[in-house]
């Protein structure tokens, strides 16, 4: 292996390195269960296209398995390394940013933030919607090899509906182009949106194209509150069948709010389900949207409360986003799944993560982006105690069958990585299992790209 990295460092002087502190600190990620990890050999920081291109030449040549890694912000386990042969690439260092408002696109580096990329599109008016809830520190390129979503998907779609084009470094070294910067684009199999979502197992990206949306001029959010969950689950019908369409829709329920209660000193009452009615654009129209929104809530049951102001509207935020820290007080350790439902399910399906909860001793806390019928679904316990976490890890297997049988998804935002795997061919069927490794095998035929993640 010495002699092996010796040609990387010499490929690439300087961007090589080797302490046991970068080897340590690039071994982890966000993912907040036990995981099969291995300590790398070296992490590599490129810093340019060219550099990945001769960082891939090296590896392919010698058989060194790459890791790539945007921000570690990820909960499956998808930036870590898993072969102590391997090295972990860093792109934390190639953040280069173009926007193109003229063509109403942006040209950006895999390292650059998210949330860098929001606000330099907004200098010109215009919209990048994507906003997973770690917006403020991943990267782009994490985001493109995950599908990043976020509450917006509902009404502006995920990561995947913004990439135009890509550039990848594959088997070999080879710079692959797919898409371009335009909006139409049919010329033969779409490349883009297959190496969108694919969780660095095919290639390393190294530009990024996507689209920008003019910026809607306006945001009005509404609290609705509910005495039962079947209520909650008509209204989101109602809503999105009745004419309005909500640029976010998140839901809560009565656990959630409690542990949200018992973290901040907010004004909520516990009730059984809590939606956080977003809505956006010209300020005239909106004002006829909630008006209609809260008739067709009011008629399903529930309380509504309008914000009258920015400042309101951020507190009536403030309960959902302090959620992750709230329930990481109830217990020390949490299991966050991200499964996917057809809407019309939801109420059904929630009794019966409840019921897991119950069955493994484990509290269940649900909440989620209601709209678009992914759920996040927390199984909590303690990690001090290795029979709780055992359990817990039992359970998470009938989140995913409970999911599966009302033809829903083992993962929205998250991705399948280390941890959702072995619930992969349960989901796509032995015949698109086959075609996804096939698929692999024609990018990477030494199976050197992210080796072990999303498929064995």
């Amino acid at each position: 292996m010495e002699k092996k990295l010796e040609l990387l460092k010499k490929a690439l002087p300087g961007r090589v390195y080797e302490r046991p502190a970068e080897r340590y600190l690039y071994a982890y990620d966000a993912t907040p269960i036990p995981i099969k990890r291995e300590l790398p050999a070296a992490v590599v920081f490129p810093e340019s296209a060219q550099e990945v291109k001769k960082l891939v030449e090296v590896c392919y040549e010698e058989e060194i398995p790459l890791f790539p890694r945007g921000a570690g912000t990820g909960l499956t386990g998808g930036a870590v390394p898993t072969d102590g042969r391997g090295v972990v690439v860093s792109f934390e260092r190639m953040t280069g940013l173009t926007v193109r408002p003229e063509d109403g696109l942006a040209v950006a580096e895999p390292g650059v933030i998210t949330e860098k990329l929001q606000k330099e599109a907004e200098r010109y008016g215009l919209f990048y919607p994507p906003d997973p809830s770690s917006y403020k520190y991943s990267t782009l390129g994490g985001n493109v090899a995950e599908n990043a979503g976020g509450p917006r998907c509902l009404k502006y779609g995920t990561t995947r509906d913004y990439v135009l084009e890509l550039e990848t470094v594959i088997k070999e070294g080879e710079l692959l182009k797919t898409g371009g910067p335009v909006i139409k684009d049919v010329a033969g199999y779409d490349l883009t949106r297959l190496l969108v979502g694919s969780e660095g197992t095919l290639g390393l990206f190294t530009r990024i194209t996507v689209k920008l949306i003019p910026k809607p001029p306006a945001r009005l959010t509404l609290l609705a509150l509910f005495d039962d969950l079947a209520s909650m689950g008509k209204a989101v019908t109602r809503l999105l069948s009745g004419g309005v369409f909500p640029s976010a829709l998140e839901f809560m329920d009565r656990d959630a709010i409690r542990a949200v209660k018992q973290f901040k000193p907010l004004e909520l009452p516990e009730v059984e389900a809590l939606l956080l009615v977003e809505l956006d654009g010209w300020p005239a129209a909106l004002k006829q949207e909630a008006l209609l929104a809260e008739k067709l809530l009011k008629e399903e049951g529930a309380r509504v409360r309008r914000a009258s102001n920015a400042k309101e509207s951020e507190e009536l935020w403030l309960a959902r986003k302090s959620l992750g820290p709230a329930l990481g007080r109830i217990k020390s350790g949490k299991i966050n799944e991200d499964v996917v439902l057809p809407r019309s399910a939801i109420a059904e399906a929630l009794p019966l993560f409840k019921e897991v909860g119950r069955k493994y001793g484990l509290e269940v806390v649900v909440f989620g982006h209601v709209g678009d019928g992914n759920l996040h679904v927390n199984l909590l316990y303690e990690k001090e105690d290795p029979e709780q976490e055992r359990r817990a890890e039992e359970a998470v297997n009938e989140v995913f069958e409970i999911a599966l049988s009302f033809n829903g998804s083992i993962t929205g935002e998250h991705g399948v990585g280390l941890t959702k795997k072995a619930f992969l061919g349960r989901q796509l069927g032995p015949e698109g299992l086959a075609l996804l490794k096939g698929v692999k095998r024609l990018f990477d035929p030494k199976n050197l790209f992210n080796p072990g993640k999303l498929l064995d």
